[in-house]
């Protein structure tokens, strides 16, 4: 296969987004709920709420499983708390992500399974993509839904769901994606160096962004919610999954090139770059 020829390019997202109406308020920027915190994982979820608040959207949610779950983020109290159940009511949702520190318990497997069937785009990660390599059932739903979905796997997880090893995954990254997203009727984004975006139709691309100082915990939240942010703006989801990634890496980059890292850097200060990132394309045409 010839790669080169499916590299991303800087002049592929500029305008990023759209340009804002002046008469533009926070319901025409979407909304956006992110769900999962399990005991001890609070922080996933923290972190994509957060990476979707910087990267646009203008409503973003967040609901938390642990009994111990947070009732504001004091560092962006911009961010509204619920519960899954009172997320399950919000009438005016455009993307959901769940999976972020998601665990595997029963009342997991249940608000995955609520999820799956609803007709709302989704970003399925983390946590979600293991349950669905564990439940038949839930694989089924996958690839019933009518509404697009998105799912964002590290190699692990990309082997758990293939049913084959990191290895194999490893071995041909290209063919893995494609695979994926043809077998669960998504958009699989197969993250790693070079992430792999492909289609269900077999259209593939691979991002030109990125360092090894993402393979730090918590970007890959960040991921997740800057996609769903994307989409809730707008954007085709296929156009958000590229844009989301290509903003991720090239956040990474300019942060190492300002010299915060590659030794260090954190998911929080990504998600943070991100911002000027989408901000800088959309300046240039």
């Amino acid at each position: 296969m010839q790669t080169d020829l499916h590299l991303f390019t800087k002049q592929m997202f500029q305008p990023a987004l759209p340009a804002r109406a002046v008469d533009a308020h926070k319901g025409s920027s979407g909304s956006v709920a992110i769900i999962g915190g399990e005991q001890g994982m609070l922080g996933a979820v923290l972190l994509a709420a957060r990476a979707a608040l910087f990267s646009g959207a203008g409503r973003i949610y967040a609901a938390m499983l642990c009994q111990t779950a947070l009732s504001v983020d004091l560092l962006h109290p911009e961010i509204m708390m619920r519960t899954p159940e009172d997320i399950a009511k919000l009438p005016q949702l455009n993307a959901v992500v769940i999976g972020p520190g998601l665990g595997q318990s029963d009342v997991a497997v249940e608000l995955l399974t609520f999820w799956l069937k609803k007709e709302c785009p989704l970003v399925l990660d983390a946590d979600s993509l293991n349950l669905i390599a564990k439940y038949p059932h839930l694989a089924a739903l996958v690839k019933n839904r009518q509404a697009e979905t998105i799912v964002t796997p590290h190699v692990g997880e990309a082997a758990r769901l293939t049913a084959t090893s990191v290895a194999a995954i490893q071995e041909n990254r290209i063919d893995a994606a494609i695979a994926l997203a043809q077998t669960f009727q998504v958009t699989c984004v197969l993250k790693g160096a070079s992430t792999v975006i492909a289609e269900k139709s077999g259209q593939y691309c691979i991002n030109s962004t990125g360092n090894p100082a993402l393979a730090t915990g918590g970007t890959g939240d960040v991921l997740a919610g800057v996609i769903a942010s994307l989409i809730a703006q707008g954007l085709m989801p296929v156009y958000a999954a590229k844009l989301g990634v290509y903003s991720h890496g090239a956040a990474a980059d300019a942060l190492v090139r300002k010299g915060v890292g590659p030794i260090g850097l954190t998911a929080s200060e990504v998600l943070i770059e991100v911002r000027n990132v989408l901000n800088q394309l959309n300046k240039t045409v």
